[in-house]
């Protein structure tokens, strides 16, 4: 490692976000009242782009936080705002919620926006963006995908219905293109202009039905047309696929990564593209690890791929709450550290680190 930093949470979390000011928000997810959502303050190593060697202060702090009466499974900050979007069990409604100003240490929660027919469905899966004003993409399957604006709650689109396969991921390519993946690994695009097509991007390999995946989307340079972005997708049992959007009759490339024991569920799958690394991505989920790869190497093989770098951190740190040994809920890059990666688990262990790039790499 170059550096690391721990931080012990109350409670386990699944999910990180970076919000204004490189400011980080979490929030747990057990099934009982009084989930916290909590922005930190990150060390001050992670505030400034140059090394800094030795701090003092290799902490983060506590800025405000508040208590959602349900699990938080997703959260979202909404860009140049000073609101969250939160979604979890029991229903596919969405809690909205201000981060307070800096006289006061409360996140509060101001509205919710509530689904058509949203009882007794998944919880849904978001996305923000405030191109042309703050919205919410957000759906728990394809026949309830829909954007919302996030402080009049009015409804600005609806994707049309193409099944009800159940929802892993959704993002926003730009502020008119849409990205959606299905649980069976299956990819979406739609297109807000018009609002009737969705067309289906691509399948997956031939691999077990019973595989859960989830998706990774990379965004490119500012200028290029969303389709330059690649996408990659993890399944439960480790299979790794990358798929450029310009060309979905084929994959950029395979590969299997190297997982502890085979899963049949996706509840932490996480995968990430580094936005300031060529070709790099990250995953975790299967246990107390994250792995990195360069995919630069990779081809249609789908032979195992070798890591470059592999964080075992939270494996050491100790049994979670049912006495099993920590998995790793969620990770996420830093933006602007090419090599910072954050991580939590679920003994509630928050950790950011940064590894030493191997000799003979760029």
């Amino acid at each position: 490692y170059r550096d690391l930093h721990t931080f012990e949470l109350q409670a386990p979390t699944r999910l990180i976000e970076w919000a204004r000011g490189n400011r980080v928000c979490v929030a747990g997810y057990g099934q009982s009242d009084g989930n916290e959502i909590l922005q930190l303050i990150p060390p001050p190593t992670l505030l400034t782009k140059e090394i800094q060697g030795l701090c003092p202060e290799r902490d983060f702090k506590v800025e405000c936080g508040g208590f959602s009466e349900r699990p938080v499974y997703s959260l979202k900050y909404v860009p140049d705002t000073s609101l969250l979007v939160t979604s979890g069990p029991p229903d596919s409604s969405l809690q909205v919620w201000q981060v307070s100003a800096e006289d006061s240490d409360v996140i509060k929660s101001v509205n919710t926006i509530a689904t058509e027919n949203g009882t007794g469905q998944s919880w849904a899966k978001i996305a923000t963006i405030s191109a042309r004003a703050p919205w919410v993409l957000h759906g728990s399957g394809l026949d309830r995908v829909q954007i919302t604006e996030v402080e009049s709650r009015k409804n600005v689109y609806t994707a049309a219905s193409r099944g009800s396969k159940e929802l892993s991921d959704l993002a926003f390519l730009d502020c008119n293109t849409l990205l959606l993946c299905c649980v069976t690994g299956h990819l979406c695009l739609a297109d807000i202009r018009q609002p009737q097509s969705l067309m289906e991007a691509m399948s997956v390999p031939s691999v077990p039905c019973s595989e859960q995946w989830r998706m990774g989307t990379r965004h490119g340079p500012q200028g290029l047309e969303p389709s330059f972005q690649p996408v990659a997708r993890l399944s439960s049992r480790g299979h790794l696929t990358l798929t450029d959007l310009r060309k979905t009759s084929e994959f950029l490339a395979l590969a299997k990564a190297r997982v502890p024991s085979p899963g049949s569920g996706a509840e932490f799958l996480c995968v990430s593209w580094a936005p300031a690394l060529e070709g790099y991505l990250a995953i975790s989920g299967f246990d107390g690890t994250v792995h990195v790869f360069d995919t630069q190497s990779w081809d249609s093989s789908g032979r195992e791929a070798e890591p470059i770098f592999v964080h075992k951190g939270h494996a050491f740190g100790g049994a979670g709450g049912s006495g099993d040994p920590p998995l790793v809920t969620v990770h996420t890059w830093h933006l602007q550290k090419p090599r910072t990666l954050l991580s939590a688990a679920s003994d509630g262990s928050l950790h950011v680190w940064d590894w030493v790039q191997p000799c003979g790499k760029c």
